[in-house]
């Protein structure tokens, strides 16, 4: 019987018509038995040859798993991103790579905002004291007056972009690719961004190549005082070096949502300027429910262009 494998985490099927078409065609839908993050020798595991498509997380589909997942021709990733992905691999296998690019773009684009709004207004912090059986005010810093600096400006920059100059934000850009700026930002480049903004937010895919966007020497260029968020991707901060910039005091604080290691258990735990959460820039309910039925009906699409599933099953 032809299979398709479900990597993410946590995955709504019971709801899905595109999964139920799916099972229609007599097609069995398996999910992910660890409900985490699967390894790449778990995922290569799982990828057994009856496995025909699969709706991927984040997990490593190196061309190691891929060459093994013999029956594989579709996968579908429920998110934006693709670095997970040897692309290379899967053209050379014949297996077709599709994501979900507007689904979550609201929900990280959010969860940047509200990340820096706790940091300016130390919510976070002021939580903790509270309950250390203190009563004390904190003063923080107001949105409106920050330079804010936006590294990457695609869906999801570009949304942070309009949701900061609703507070009257001073909005700067990097993108290495030629993108249109809306005239209330100023496209600048990286040396100037990171040495003017009182906050620096990425939102660029990890790529190959030098492993820190923002290493050692970026971070000391840094505005003193500023704030740096990631909610893009592991790997595009040395963490180690945010570390010392922040115990230093030359950074004033940090909101992470993304690492090179997950689940994380760095020393950025100790920190009390810092704020982490848990991978979860897109675990909105209205964004993880447009996401699950994005990534399986492209799926359904695919195989069905593949001829894995009959024409008639393949509807919505």
């Amino acid at each position: 019987m032809d299979r398709v494998l479900i990597t993410t985490s946590s995955f709504e099927v019971a709801n899905n018509p595109a999964l139920q078409a799916l099972q229609n065609a007599g097609i069995e839908v398996q999910v992910n038995p660890y409900g985490r993050r699967l390894s790449e020798n778990e995922v290569g595991e799982l990828l057994t040859e009856d496995i025909r498509g699969m709706v991927a997380g984040v997990e490593p589909l190196t061309r190691a798993v891929l060459a093994k997942a013999k029956g594989l021709k579709v996968i579908s990733r429920c998110g934006i991103g693709l670095d997970s992905v040897d692309l290379a691999a899967a053209k050379e296998f014949g297996i077709k790579v599709c994501n979900t690019p507007g689904a979550p773009v609201t929900a990280v684009a959010e969860l940047t905002v509200a990340l820096i709004l706790d940091l300016l207004r130390r919510v976070t912090q002021a939580d903790r004291i509270i309950r250390l059986g203190q009563w004390k005010q904190v003063m923080g810093n107001l949105l409106a007056f920050q330079k804010v600096g936006i590294i990457g400006y695609g869906r999801i920059g570009r949304r942070v972009g309009e949701l900061l100059r609703a507070f009257g934000s001073t909005i700067f850009v990097h993108d290495r690719l030629s993108v249109d700026i809306p005239d209330y930002a100023s496209r600048c480049g990286l040396e100037k961004l990171l040495h003017e903004s009182d906050i620096v937010t990425l939102h660029v895919p990890f790529e190959p190549g030098p492993h820190h966007l923002i290493g050692r020497e970026e971070l000391s260029s840094m505005k003193p005082g500023a704030f740096l968020v990631n909610t893009a991707r592991g790997g595009l901060v040395d963490e180690h070096a945010l570390h010392d910039a922040l115990t230093s005091g030359h950074l004033a604080g940090a909101a992470i949502d993304t690492y090179e290691s997950e689940p994380y258990k760095g020393p950025l735990n100790q920190l009390v300027q810092v704020v982490l959460t848990a991978h979860m820039g897109s675990y909105a309910r209205e964004s993880r429910i447009q996401m699950e039925q994005e990534a399986a009906q492209n799926l359904l699409t695919e195989l069905t262009a593949a001829g894995v599933v009959p024409t008639q099953d393949a509807r919505r």
